[in-house]
């Protein structure tokens, strides 16, 4: 008998309670997380004959080369080898009970948006491994799946999810609300950290100790405020001074960039900036064009903003915005503006203006040269998990530099994503050929 890790046998307790229907378990590295998965598929399978469980993860090759070695190193030490057999073409174990464990990709592939393979699946139960890996909709498809012979077992939904720290849906939706004590009963969270596991080697903690900081904050600390995904564009101090910025003094021209409601959003966001400063942000509901061009026209006379230092996001209806407001306009995927490079002019290697006004954006923010008077801690939380998907795609490719697009933001943190455009949009001033002059004027 196999001797459990305490933080295991507290996960164990929930996943055999009668109200837990999801946990998330892990927090750091070497905490037993994938072991502990794969021990509870283990006492199901043998002790429900008949039922049927899913081992998952973002990709079914990376969960044959991980996960599942460590299931079958498991049984070899259990001596429960001889109770199962593994089919690789089918991507199932069968045991002599009846029970299965289906081996399932979780990625979000293009063709298959609404995960509609999984649509057939009836299971008893799943074990998601590097759950944060995987979209927040293919989790709840998954838990929507677990109906399989509960009512015959006496059981309920049983989702188990094992990931390191991250910022996404992992983080808001259990982190998060676990660290504020706000935690919904169906759902459980427990941190493990290394230093939980005795059976570790000390070679190997000394090693987590001697990664870089965010790696080391993450996978020997645990802590979830920290990213070390190296196509971010902003790490979390940069952020939080964001939000402090008593190294920068509003001064000199205002502006307002505007983010207009479209389909799939419910606000329209204006932010009113002085200098490099945002001195104040308001939202207004899905509205009519009247609303939106009336609310631009009050805080323009507010704030003493001229026509021509206003812009409105064209896309959609936003272009209305900006035919009735006569103000600039900002078309995201139109091809990036030419930067100042001395004396002249040159292209610059970007897909499209929103990745060029972005990346720029996110300099100023890392290089402490932008910041946001905020006092509002939901706000401030809402625009720090945007900007911490910021990030660049195909890093590892050359050709022009783009941003993740919005599509995959929503993936990663459970929602649209709807401030970052009325932030980035404030570079777009600093790409004028004017906007030196201005600047020195006082325009």
């Amino acid at each position: 008998m196999m001797k459990l890790l305490p933080k295991q046998q507290h996960a164990i307790w929930y996943l055999k309670d009668s109200v837990t229907e999801e946990l998330l378990y892990g927090g750091a590295a070497g905490g037993g997380k994938s072991a502990l998965g794969c021990l509870w598929l283990m006492e199901m399978c043998q002790k429900y004959p008949g039922s049927r469980w899913l081992m998952g993860r973002s990709k079914l090759k990376t969960l044959k080369e991980t996960t599942l070695n460590t299931f079958f190193e498991l049984a070899t030490m259990l001596k429960l080898s001889p109770q199962f057999h593994y089919k690789p073409t089918e991507n199932i174990i069968y045991w002599k009970n009846g029970s299965q464990i289906l081996l399932k990709d979780l990625f979000h592939y293009p063709s298959d948006p609404n995960f509609d393979s999984l649509g057939s699946l009836e299971i008893t139960g799943a074990f998601i491994d590097e759950c944060s890996q995987v979209a927040y909709q293919a989790w709840q498809i998954v838990k929507s799946r677990i109906r399989y012979k509960l009512t015959e077992f006496g059981l309920i939904p049983k989702l188990l999810g094992s990931c390191n720290p991250v910022k996404n849906w992992a983080y808001k939706e259990f982190y998060k609300h676990w660290r504020e004590g706000k935690l919904p009963a169906y759902r459980r969270f427990i941190q493990s950290l290394p230093a939980d596991n005795p059976h570790l080697h000390h070679s190997y903690l000394q090693s987590l100790l001697r990664l870089d900081k965010n790696s080391r904050e993450r996978l020997y600390y645990g802590n979830w405020e920290y990213d070390d995904d190296p196509a971010t564009l902003i790490d979390h101090d940069a952020i939080t001074d964001y939000f402090n910025p008593a190294h920068l003094t509003p001064q000199g021209v205002k502006y307002m960039t505007i983010d207009v409601a479209r389909k799939g959003r419910d606000k329209t966001v204006f932010r009113v900036w002085h200098g490099w400063v945002c001195i104040a942000r308001y939202a207004i509901a899905r509205s009519g064009l009247d609303e939106v061009v009336g609310r631009a026209k009050i805080l323009q006379s507010k704030y003493g903003i001229a026509l021509s230092n206003i812009l409105a996001d064209e896309d959609g209806v936003g272009g209305g915005v900006v035919d009735f407001l006569r103000c600039k306009g900002f078309v995201n995927n139109s091809a990036p503006l030419e930067m100042r490079q001395g004396d002249t002019y040159v292209k610059p290697n970007f897909d499209n203006l929103k990745s060029q006004c972005s990346i720029k954006m996110a300099e100023m923010i890392t290089n402490r040269h932008a910041g946001e008077l905020c006092h509002d801690p939901t706000l401030m939380q809402t625009v720090t998990e945007e900007m911490e998907q910021v990030k660049l795609k195909d890093i590892d490719r050359d050709g022009k530099q783009g941003i993740i697009p919005k599509d995959r933001v929503k993936e990663l943190i459970g929602r649209s994503p709807d401030e970052w455009d009325s932030i980035m949009m404030r570079y777009w001033f600093a790409l004028r050929k004017d906007y030196s002059a201005r600047v020195r004027v006082g325009l």
